[in-house]
């Protein structure tokens, strides 16, 4: 009789944990981001501006007909470079691409010696944008006009 008490307790006190599980197992992972890709004007142009301010490493793309250039982002994927779009697009500043830095502050150095104009986010020049939770945060665009941020949430 011990005995089968002891296994109908033990069977009693597995039932939730084979529920959990059983859920657990259904829940199937959401997307997770592959590329963005990045319309531009001139492609040798913009892929030196990424490269350099950016120290993004170039992959290798599967195209191979000189209007793409793929640079890894770390685990987020892929920034994908695309040649063919019109000179003169106005791009509004609420859509950009955000990169997080180790310190703005040093990033802003480089900025400077590459002669990019930054601004807040308000559009004060050489100013920083400091967020209510502590993050710094500058804007600037790249030769398409294509707003960029930076920001320091590094983790």
């Amino acid at each position: 009789m011990k005995t089968l008490t002891l296994i109908v307790l033990t069977l009693v006190m597995l039932t939730p944990f084979q529920k959990s599980m059983a859920q657990a197992e259904k829940k199937q992972q959401g997307a997770v981001l592959n590329h963005i890709a990045v319309y531009v004007t001139d492609l040798a142009k913009s892929t030196a501006f990424y490269k350099d301010v950016f120290d993004l490493e170039i992959i290798p793309e599967p195209f191979k007909d000189g209007k793409h250039t793929w640079f890894s982002i770390g685990p987020a994927g892929h920034l994908h470079l695309i040649q063919g779009a019109k000179a003169g697009v106005e791009h509004d500043k609420n859509e950009h691409l955000c990169f997080s830095v180790p310190s703005v502050d040093k990033f802003i150095t480089l900025l400077n010696v590459k002669k990019i104009e930054f601004e807040d986010w308000a559009g004060t020049r050489k100013a920083v944008t400091l967020r209510v939770d502590g993050i710094k945060q500058v804007y600037f665009k790249d030769p398409d006009g294509h707003w960029l941020e930076v920001n320091d949430d590094h983790k």
